[in-house]
C-alpha cells in the first residue's frame, strides 16, 4: 500500500463526513488505518509478517498484534487503532455510531498524517 491511498481514504472520510454519510467515511477512515498499519508493519519489519506470509493474509488478530508491536515506534498507533476498529464495527457493520460519536473517533485516526509524514 502507498502512501497515497492511505491519504486519499482519509480525504475521503473527511468528504463523505460532510456530506453526513457517516457510515461510508466510518469504513474509509477503518480502511485507512487499516492500510497504515500493514505499510509501518513492513517499513519496520515486525515479527507479525510471520504470521502473515504463513497465512498468505492479514487477518484481524494480526493488525491488533501489529498494532501492539508498532506501538514501540508509534506510540499512539494502539489508540489510532483502537478508533478505527470502533468505527469499522460500530460505525460500518452495526451503524449504531451518530455524528459526534464518528466524528470524535475520525479526529484520533486522522493523527495517522501526523505519523506518515516523514515517509511522503
Amino acid at each position: 500500500m502507498q502512501i497515497e491511498n492511505i491519504l486519499k481514504f482519509l480525504e475521503e472520510a473527511d468528504e463523505l463526513l460532510k456530506k453526513g454519510d457517516l457510515i461510508q467515511a466510518s469504513e474509509k477512515l477503518y480502511k485507512a488505518e487499516e492500510e497504515a498499519i500493514k505499510f509501518l508493519s513492513y517499513r519496520e519489519n515486525i515479527s507479525v509478517l510471520s504470521k502473515v506470509k504463513k497465512e498468505d493474509r492479514w487477518k484481524s488478530e494480526f493488525l491488533f498484534d501489529a498494532s501492539l508491536q508498532l506501538s514501540n515506534s508509534y506510540p499512539e498507533i494502539k489508540d489510532i487503532w483502537k478508533s478505527a476498529w470502533i468505527l469499522h464495527v460500530e460505525g460500518f457493520h452495526e451503524t449504531r455510531l451518530d455524528e459526534n460519536k464518528v466524528k470524535f473517533y475520525a479526529d484520533n485516526v486522522k493523527k495517522l498524517r501526523k505519523i506518515l509524514e516523514p515517509f511522503f
